[in-house]
C-alpha cells in the first residue's frame, strides 16, 4: 500500500510539472525579457519567434524594467500548442516615471520542440 501511494506521488508530481512546464517558459521568457538576457532568449523561444523576440526585447533596452506579480498559468490548448496566461506586469522605468505592461491582454502561444517548452507567439 505504502508503494503504491509512492508512486501514485511520483506520477502525479510528473504530470503537474509537466502541465506547469509551458507556464514556466513563458516566465522564464519573461525574466530574460526584463533582464535584456539577449543571449539566452534564443534558447527560450521557437525559430519561428525569435526575430519577433528579439524585437520586443529591443523595446527595453531604453528602460528598467521588472516583473510585478508575476504568475503564469497554461489556460488550455489549440493543438499541439499550449495556450498561457500570465496576470501581474512588466513596469518599465524611464526618467523615474513607471509605466505598467499588463502581461494578462496576451495570450503565449507555447509549443513543445526537442523536449523544450518555447514561446512561440502571442494572441
Amino acid at each position: 500500500m505504502l508503494i503504491a501511494l509512492a508512486l501514485a506521488g511520483i506520477v502525479l508530481t510528473a504530470c503537474s510539472s509537466n502541465t506547469d512546464a509551458p507556464a514556466q517558459a513563458v516566465e522564464n521568457y519573461l525574466n530574460a525579457l526584463v533582464n535584456k538576457e539577449a543571449d539566452k532568449l534564443p534558447t527560450l523561444v521557437c525559430g519561428e519567434w525569435e526575430e519577433d523576440a528579439l524585437i520586443e526585447l529591443d523595446s527595453f533596452q531604453a528602460v528598467t524594467a521588472r516583473l510585478e506579480n508575476v504568475a503564469c498559468s497554461q489556460t488550455g490548448t489549440d493543438g499541439d500548442t499550449a495556450l498561457v496566461l500570465c496576470t501581474g506586469n512588466i513596469v518599465a522605468t524611464y526618467n523615474d516615471e513607471d509605466q505598467k505592461l499588463d502581461l494578462s491582454v496576451r495570450t503565449y502561444q507555447v509549443v513543445e520542440q526537442g523536449g523544450d517548452w518555447l514561446v512561440c507567439g502571442t494572441r
